[in-house]
């Protein structure tokens, strides 16, 4: 079968989550890849999630991280109804602002390269705990109900947040992925799973995934497709070709999209004016700016502003 975009509607759903069951999702989900970050959190039964070819058994009370631009399917280990959530949710708005922590797009790039990327997590490997509830081992008690972890609640509240649409609720949805993407990181840490995401050298040759991985980085600069097919050892033409099979889409293309995703987050969580956020993403000025944003949200920077912070929709 062949691998499939699946495209996200950031304007309409920045973040999506909802209840997966036989009723409404039914598996298999064929295998397909995405620019966002998904999470599967299984209550009831079991599921069967391949991610580039490596294969995680799901069972209730787990959670299972998908990294941006990785091919997945998923499956159902048996008979038996299923039930979990999925949250899917772009890794620019995780705002990580200590100096130390890792760049998450090179880090998620650099844990698929494992044997057994550790994306799997089971109750116990998290340190948070309910507030004013003795912490249980579910980890080895199969039979505590899922419904009781801290896990579950974060990601009811996500999706409760989701559905009603209150003022604010992206502020608070981000900041709740944030708190748990930190307790992922800490499990990492535990596990001694290097954090240290420094890029490739800009002197070595780079493959298409570290060009992405370069863009993510220098978007704010100016970026010649023919200079980044150089950084490849590839020619022109066939770095494109290589290049949009990788993320359907071209390579100015995938540059526009990075800095529009950039220029989106700059909109939601601070108060620059347009000239500046212009410039820290890489357009020419603002009004090359509104046209590239209008042509992918259908709708212009001051709009969308006024939209998603004001929670006017």
């Amino acid at each position: 079968m062949a691998e499939v975009f699946e495209y996200s509607d950031r304007l309409n759903s920045p973040v999506e989550a909802f209840y997966c069951t036989p009723e409404n999702s039914r598996l298999p989900v064929g295998a397909h890849w995405h620019y966002f970050v998904e999470m599967l959190y299984l209550l009831e039964g079991s599921v069967h999630v391949i991610c580039n070819g490596v294969s995680y058994c799901l069972s209730a009370g787990d959670l299972l991280l998908i990294p941006p631009q990785v091919v997945h399917s998923i499956s159902r280990d048996s008979d038996h109804p299923y039930l979990y959530t999925c949250v899917k949710y772009s890794a620019t708005h995780i705002r990580l602002v200590e100096g130390y922590l890792p760049n998450l797009h090179i880090l998620f790039r650099n844990l698929m390269k494992e044997e057994y990327p550790p994306l799997l997590f089971s109750p116990d490997d998290f340190g948070f705990r309910k507030e004013q509830e003795p912490a249980r081992d579910l980890t080895r008690d199969r039979s505590a109900d899922p419904k009781e972890t801290p896990t579950y609640l974060l990601m009811e509240e996500i999706i409760r947040e989701v559905r009603q649409r209150p003022y604010g609720y992206l502020t608070v949805i981000f900041s709740r992925l944030t708190g748990l993407l930190l307790e992922i990181l800490r499990s990492w840490y535990q596990r001694g799973i290097p954090l240290q995401t420094e890029p490739p050298s800009e002197t070595d040759t780079l493959s298409i995934q570290d060009v992405a991985i370069y863009i993510d980085r220098h978007s704010h600069e100016a970026l010649k497709v023919d200079d980044l097919a150089k950084m490849c050892n590839m020619s022109y033409s066939y770095f494109a070709k290589v290049f949009h099979r990788q993320y359907g889409q071209s390579c100015k293309q995938y540059i526009e999209f990075i800095r529009l995703t950039k220029a989106e987050n700059l909109l939601l969580f601070t108060d620059h004016d347009l000239s500046a956020i212009a410039e820290e993403t890489g357009f020419s000025d603002s009004s090359h700016l509104i046209r590239c944003f209008r042509r992918l949200y259908h709708t212009t920077p001051k709009q969308y502003r006024l939209q998603h912070v004001t929670g006017a929709f």
